[in-house]
């Protein structure tokens, strides 16, 4: 289960917090979220870690070394440009038929090693952990029929939605639709394999998540504290 975490963004959401370090360093407790994604990564098999870097690449680089303090054995694939969630890939060489991306501020008690099962098993090109997330509305919200007439109201509802949880495997053989040396997103991936009518599996999980990319949910992860250092307890 060869892994790729990318984590070249600058975090901008997150600011202030992301002002002088960049957010797979943001500690929750005093732990950076990245270190949290590591030491699972490593409980449930994996072995060998690229890491994408682009911004403050040396702070991260700094900090995780060679990847033998957590049992691991990372490298980093630097990007010149930024190349967004998916352009990353087509840095790195040598990747093996089927490998796991996450973005590089999860928190999350996911079985990776299931995941990978799942999607072998399904032969799809890409599988997506995806997650069921519930989303308050800061407005009321009405729905209005073609004639211009109110037929409903609701004060700030509360939406489900199913979203990706920013953990995926990929086979390699989508890296044919990742073009070289430009910015590509997971967002045009999807749409790239969709429209060509291509396997796309979902992986639905319903553990412990938190994507720490907004204020509110590092904010969050911090009032969570003793839920995430029992997950990393259990990760040694």
């Amino acid at each position: 289960m060869e892994t790729l975490i990318l984590a070249g963004g600058k975090g901008c959401r997150l600011a202030p917090y992301t002002a002088e370090i960049p957010k797979p360093l943001v500690a929750v407790g005093d732990i950076p979220v990245i270190e949290i994604l590591l030491r699972r990564l490593k409980f449930h098999g994996v072995k060998k870690v690229t890491i994408a870097v682009n911004h403050l690449s040396h702070l991260i680089i700094a900090t995780l070394g060679d990847g033998s303090k957590y049992g691991l054995e990372i490298i980093y694939s630097h990007e010149e440009e930024p190349l967004s969630t998916v352009g990353p890939l087509k840095l790195i060489k040598n990747l093996p038929d089927n490998f796991l991306v996450a973005n590089g501020d999860i928190i999350t008690d996911l079985n990776f090693k299931t995941l990978y099962s799942h999607h072998l098993k399904s032969e799809a090109l890409v599988t997506v952990a995806v997650y069921k997330r519930k989303v308050l509305s800061d407005f009321g919200v009405l729905e209005i029929d073609d004639k211009g007439f109110v037929n409903s109201f609701r004060e700030k509802p509360v939406f489900d939605f199913t979203v990706s949880a920013g953990i995926y495997v990929f086979s390699k053989k989508v890296l044919d639709f990742i073009p070289d040396g430009k910015k590509y997103g997971f967002d045009e991936l999807m749409n790239a394999l969709l429209e060509q009518k291509l396997p796309v599996a979902a992986y639905p999980f319903d553990g412990y998540w938190l994507d720490i990319g907004r204020v509110e949910d590092y904010e969050l992860a911090n009032r969570d504290l003793e839920i995430i250092k029992n997950l990393i307890k259990t990760s040694y």
